[in-house]
């Protein structure tokens, strides 16, 4: 979306006849944003995009928050979440407020039709994983540690490679724009004359993986696409194939990112998160903590200093690695740590890595600027010790956690999305139990659950390798 591209077939002007091979008009559509004002494509169809044969509701997307009233730290532990739905409907929600929502989803089965979310952008972070994304702008190849960027309004359907054996289950971050707002670059990356990235940014566009052919599918019958918009997802039935665009050009498109890509900024003396921006939208912002050489002032404290960032919630996705300042963390964690509590390093952690020299963590953040909010599906993998965890000698946990206050279905993610909702493990533990409540956070533990195994950054790299090298024949093959 930065800069402007295109791909296929288009007539040397904008708004002029061009034709189809048999005579006829090629529809065009001026497909942007903010009353033609901002970032815009120009898209020509075989079909015009406005005909349909049958539209209905399906099921609301409103999400229940809980414990509204609730200030403190969470450690939610992703990793035990059971596979369910598609790349669509098994989304669970885990943290939100009117500006974002984010989600963790574990698919377990294929899309059998194609979706487009009218009311948001929409950020994934694949964590394992890999596959292809066939929009109406092309293909998108993608692999573990993509961001895959979709504005709102694309036409799309995600399609996962079946893992290998030993492999992890396929997995993604998503982080979505609910207040309309667009995810982009961060203005300071980029020329105010030429939108160019500038020679400070992290990444260029270089680093930006664009669509790619296969594009048009030109077939006709009954084609479902759903669509998200007023806390709903509808069903539109169109009599052509929704992926029909034979051109397009413009500013406006998805595209991928690998965070590897990312070109961390080093200092002498440690810098503030900002430092790691990726992304930004309104009323939050998307950073990338990657490997990297530490601070390197003779006195330097490496880890990140006690900090109370009065106008901002901070959520942190781990992905991979040593996370030095925190114990208790593994790969799929989801840490909150509200505006008006301070938050730094757990004990003994500065005194234990003066003198370290890199880093090997890599986690992804999500700053917003009003607070957030649990849904009861992140509460029935809520660590209820992680509040303590600053208290000498305190010692991480290996167990699921158990339903905060007896309260969570972890099945549930406070919509429902069109697929069954069961319950976690921590979530029957605590219906085994008679629902007690504890009479302090602190002493409710889960019994019974599952421990979480962390996966190798080697099969993560060698996936990353097998997706950036699928041909474009396998491509043609599975993308209609």
């Amino acid at each position: 979306m930065p800069f402007y591209t295109k791909l296929g077939k288009l007539p040397s002007k904008r708004h002029i006849q061009f034709r189809r091979p048999d005579g006829r008009l090629y529809a065009e559509e001026v497909f942007g944003t903010e009353g033609f004002t901002g970032p815009t494509s120009t898209l020509y169809h075989i079909n015009p995009p406005t005909q349909v044969i049958g539209w209905k509701p399906l099921y609301s997307t409103k999400v229940e928050y809980v414990e509204r009233d609730t200030m403190r730290m969470r450690h939610v532990r992703s990793m035990p979440m059971p596979a369910k739905g598609d790349p669509v409907t098994g989304r669970t929600v885990l943290f939100g407020n009117n500006d974002v929502e984010i989600s963790v989803c574990v698919p377990a089965e294929g899309m059998k039709y194609h979706f487009k979310n009218a009311s948001a952008d929409e950020c994934f972070f694949i964590h394992f994983g890999t596959g292809f994304v066939y929009t109406m702008f092309g293909t998108l190849k993608f692999g573990p540690k993509d961001y895959i960027v979709i504005p709102k309004g694309t036409i799309y359907r995600m399609v996962f490679d079946t893992p290998e054996a030993g492999a992890p289950e396929s997995r993604f971050l998503l982080i979505e724009s609910v207040n309309g707002s667009h995810i982009l670059p961060p203005p300071r990356y980029m020329s105010k004359k030429t939108a160019q990235f500038l020679e400070h940014a992290p990444y260029c566009e270089r680093d930006l993986r664009l669509p790619e052919m296969p594009m048009t599918i030109d077939k006709k019958g009954a084609f479902e696409v759903r669509i998200k918009s007023r806390d709903q997802v509808h069903a539109y039935t169109y009599s052509y194939h929704p992926l029909d665009i034979v051109g397009w050009d413009g500013c406006y498109y998805p595209y991928c990112f690998n965070i590897d890509d990312f070109s961390p900024i080093v200092a002498k003396h440690h810098m503030p998160p900002p430092t790691h921006q990726t992304f930004e939208a309104h009323n939050f912002v998307i950073c990338s903590f990657c490997p990297r050489p530490l601070d390197f002032h003779p006195q330097a404290i490496v880890v990140p200093y006690n900090h109370s960032n009065l106008d901002s919630d901070e959520v942190l996705y781990y992905v991979e690695g040593n996370y030095k300042a925190r114990k208790g963390i593994e790969p799929g964690s989801l840490s909150l740590h509200p505006q008006g509590i301070p938050h730094g390093p757990h004990p003994g952690t500065v005194e234990s890595t003066i003198g370290a020299t890199h880093t090997n963590e890599l986690a992804v953040m999500c700053d917003t600027f009003a607070p957030l909010n649990a849904t009861k599906a992140a509460l029935g993998y809520d660590d209820l010790t992680y509040p303590q965890s600053w208290e000498s000698g305190w010692e991480p946990t290996t167990n699921t956690p158990a339903a905060s206050n007896g309260a969570a279905h972890a099945g549930s993610n406070g919509k429902s999305n069109g697929s069954s909702n069961g319950k976690s493990k921590s979530a029957k533990t605590t219906e085994k139990n008679g629902g007690k409540k504890p009479s302090r956070l602190i002493e409710a533990k889960s019994k019974g659950a599952s421990k979480v195994t962390n996966t190798s950054k080697n099969a993560s790299k060698k996936a990353t390798s097998a997706a950036r090298g699928s041909s474009a024949a396998r491509a043609a093959d599975t993308w209609q």
